[in-house]
């Protein structure tokens, strides 16, 4: 059963990792999961979707570490009910706060979290 959401998820990774689509094919033959540049795009706007495999290896490679829930799957462990779930914006601002470690303490200060 086809997941509407892989499309839309996959194209936001990718976009959020900057990676092109040509970095994506080359990262899947590298791992012998050949897949042409149109095929990327037709998994990106929904007309298919990868293999099992090779979405497990898309997740490796975008750093997405809650497939589930990244995927639109309701899945609550009993350890992730008090957990403080991040939106996918928010994941994107923390991602992004780590890369700029020279700007981290200025954040701190901006938010009064020192």
């Amino acid at each position: 059963m086809k997941n509407p959401n892989i499309a839309r998820v996959l194209r936001y990774y990718r976009k959020l990792n900057e990676r092109s689509v040509e970095d994506v094919s080359k990262h899947l033959d590298s791992k012998n999961m050949p897949a042409a540049t149109k095929t990327i795009y037709a998994w990106e706007n929904g007309t298919t979707q990868p293999s099992a495999d090779t979405l497990m290896e898309l997740c490796s490679y975008y750093q997405i570490d809650n497939i589930l829930e990244t995927f639109g799957y309701d899945v609550i462990v009993e350890e992730e009910k008090n957990s403080f779930p991040l939106s996918v914006e928010e994941q994107k601002i923390i991602k992004a706060y780590r890369k700029k470690t020279s700007m981290q303490d200025a954040v701190k200060r901006l938010l009064d979290v020192e």
